[in-house]
């Protein structure tokens, strides 16, 4: 039976230690409140120790100990680390790196995921699995694999390219077209000609390899899925760990995610502190894959091995962490790892367990969480955060722009957060989704980079903002179709006509240029012009590089019952937070009156029978907050003080609030 959300656990590989030292490994996570573990995503070798001969009583003996310490279990299929025997006796399962050479046995992910014969073994190894354990009551669900990444450049694999683009173009002569292959003499005569490159090749190309990649791995993970799902039973979720932070483009997220009952990612700081504002944005962007709330399957507990210096949090701020991802959607947080492996690439890596099986300093604070949680769990269950603004984030948008940055300093995320915190602070819950989505119930629309805008894409959102909607797009957007050619109309490109404007020229900046008297723009800057009369010009540039002094900055056109605005540069923080401020206003959407010292964070949880705030003190110093209306905490040792029509409430550092509306 599942337990109620958000569940606490950690990942756990019984097959690394004796049996003998299970029951105390269990015992300690019962300990610190937690009620999920995960198991067996690297244990192929443990589970099939040669070819068809298969031993999985010892995980049914773990599943089974599990469930009497009260822990459910995630059980992951063992497929990213295949077994030397398989690699050995089947080398064509190995994957090409893009220099040429053959990846070898020692690590994981060395599997050539396009491979006939991989897939094969590894639907052997899953059905045994799912037939032994897929009507297990302990069993709450399954993760595919692991952090799926690396793509092979191997020659099957290649043409298995070639035949993917001739199911999509048909014929030579409309492929030679979209891609403008006449461009230096690339045209093709012939399928086979066509190369598998994932840098400095042409634009459609490079953009149709990623589509390739995620079409690959999709199929990949599918065939798992259907092994499952025609064993296992209905109550048993079907999940994959997305890995790099959620932000690796390595392939479309919101694709892969489509056959998947729920998304989960790994949410880890690594090197420094935690960024609120870049991590909260990281898990509303995880929120929007399906649109539902989701898991962090693991996250580091204090720190990690990977980064270049691999420094602990502070003390406090792996609780905040986590009530961070709550906060913003997550149902469950998992830690990477139960405990410190003997050997293995990962010797340095954080956990919550030493070598010895006794607890590690970070085990204290991950056990107030456990107790948080109980005191919580009931009020947060079937909850959600809800808004009515959201930012737009798209795939090919962002691989566009990538393969041609035309300027090292355009870092998208970086771009995406520079608007994102200031809506967040505005209005507190944003939602991060894709364009080609269901937009109702949304009021405000901000399309940072949104490069790629096909026509089918500029009608989806016309129709919206002539209904009402609020559409605000950011630098670089509307340059590109969905061939990744340039819009002959220029940006943004099919929505120039309903803007009533344009970018005459784009310029990457050395150094700031002003926007009016007082505010900058950096790294990027765009000259806009109008084409309709009823087009307003909203900002100006100042004495700027001579290309840009005096003209638009930004344009904004009524349209329907909405509006169309185009900014074309980054302004500074001030600036873009007055910028947000107003579209907010003018879309009707209502901010929030809490008064908030500047480390502090409210995350608002809500479904039909209550509302639940969540705030947390991201500084090292203790802060106060006063929150409009009646709230009653639920956790003790928080402390409030009521007022007329407020409540103000006492966060100590790295301090976290859980808080009820009275009704």
């Amino acid at each position: 039976m599942t337990p109620n959300a958000p569940l606490l656990g950690s990942a756990w590989y019984p097959e690394q230690w004796p049996e003998s030292r299970w029951d105390a490994d269990l015992a300690l996570m019962e300990q610190a409140h937690m009620n999920v573990v995960r198991i067996g995503e690297f244990a192929w070798s443990t589970l099939e120790p040669s070819e068809g001969r298969y031993d999985l009583d010892w995980l049914d003996r773990a599943i089974t100990l599990a469930g009497k310490h009260h822990l459910a279990v995630v059980l992951g299929t063992p497929t990213d680390a295949p077994p030397a025997w398989l690699t050995t006796k089947y080398p064509d399962t190995l994957g090409m790196n893009a220099d040429g050479h053959y990846r070898e046995h020692g690590g994981r992910r060395q599997f050539n995921y396009a491979s006939l014969r991989y897939r094969q073994l590894c639907a052997l190894i899953v059905r045994q699995m799912a037939q032994r354990f897929g009507h297990n009551p302990n069993i709450i669900g399954w993760q595919i694999g692991n952090e799926y990444t690396d793509e092979s450049f191997d020659t099957a694999t290649r043409a298995q390219f070639q035949h993917f683009l001739q199911a999509k173009y048909k014929t030579l002569d409309n492929l030679n077209r979209q891609w403008t292959t006449a461009y230096w003499s690339q045209t093709y005569t012939a399928w086979d000609q066509i190369p598998m490159v994932n840098t400095n090749g042409n634009p459609g190309l490079l953009l149709e390899h990623k589509h390739f990649v995620t079409a690959t791995w999709r199929s990949f993970q599918k065939e798992q899925v259907d092994v499952l799902r025609a064993a296992i039973l209905p109550s048993q979720f079907i999940t994959t760990n997305i890995g790099g932070l959620a932000w690796s483009d390595n392939w479309d997220h919101y694709e892969m995610t489509e056959d998947l009952d729920l998304a989960s990612w790994d949410d880890y700081v690594g090197q420094g502190h935690l960024q609120p504002a870049r991590n909260a944005m990281l898990n509303d962007f995880v929120r929007g894959w399906k649109r539902q709330n989701f898991w962090v399957m693991e996250t580091q507990p204090g720190s990690v091995n990977w980064a270049p210096i691999n420094n602990a949090l502070a003390p406090g701020e792996t609780r905040a962490l986590a009530w961070q991802t709550i906060g913003h959607g997550a149902d469950a947080v998992l830690y990477w790892q139960w405990r410190d492996a003997l050997n293995g690439q990962e010797q340095y890596h954080g956990a919550i367990a030493g070598p010895d099986g006794k607890p590690l300093p970070i085990y204290d604070e991950i056990e107030q969480l456990g107790r948080d949680l109980d005191l919580t769990r009931s009020a947060l269950a079937g909850t959600s955060p809800h808004a009515e603004v959201a930012v737009l984030h798209d795939y090919d948008s962002r691989w566009a722009i990538d393969f041609q940055l035309h300027t090292r300093e355009y870092d998208q995320q970086q771009v995406l957060v520079r608007f994102y915190a200031q809506l967040q602070e505005l209005v507190r819950s944003v939602d991060v989704i894709r364009p080609i989505t269901n937009l109702d119930g949304y009021k405000l629309l901000v399309a940072p980079s949104l490069n790629v805008i096909p026509q089918t894409l500029a009608d989806h959102l016309m129709a919206w903002v002539q209904a009402g909607g609020h559409l605000l797009l950011g630098p670089r957007s509307g340059m590109k179709d969905e061939y990744n050619s340039l819009h002959p109309q220029r940006q943004p490109g099919p929505l120039a006509a309903a803007l009533g404007g344009r970018v005459e020229q784009y310029y990457a900046l050395t150094e700031p240029v002003r926007i009016g008297k007082d505010a900058t723009t950096d790294i990027w800057a765009e000259q806009l012009s109008t084409t309709a009369a009823d087009t307003t010009v909203d900002l100006r540039y100042g004495v700027a590089n001579g290309w840009l002094d005096g003209r638009p900055a930004m344009i904004t056109r009524a349209v329907g019952r909405g509006s169309i605005s185009y900014l074309g540069a980054l302004p500074d923080e001030a600036s873009m937070r007055s910028l947000m401020s107003t579209a907010v206003h003018d879309a009707h959407v209502a901010a929030s009156s809490a008064s908030l010292p500047k480390d502090v964070e409210l995350c608002i949880r809500s479904n039909a029978e209550r509302t639940i705030a969540i705030l947390i003190n991201h500084s090292n110093a203790a802060q106060q907050a006063v929150l409009t209306g009646r709230y009653r905490s639920l956790l003790p040792a928080v402390s409030t003080r009521p007022g007329a029509n407020t409540t103000t409430v006492e966060l100590p550092m790295q301090g976290v609030a859980v808080l009820e509306v009275s009704r």
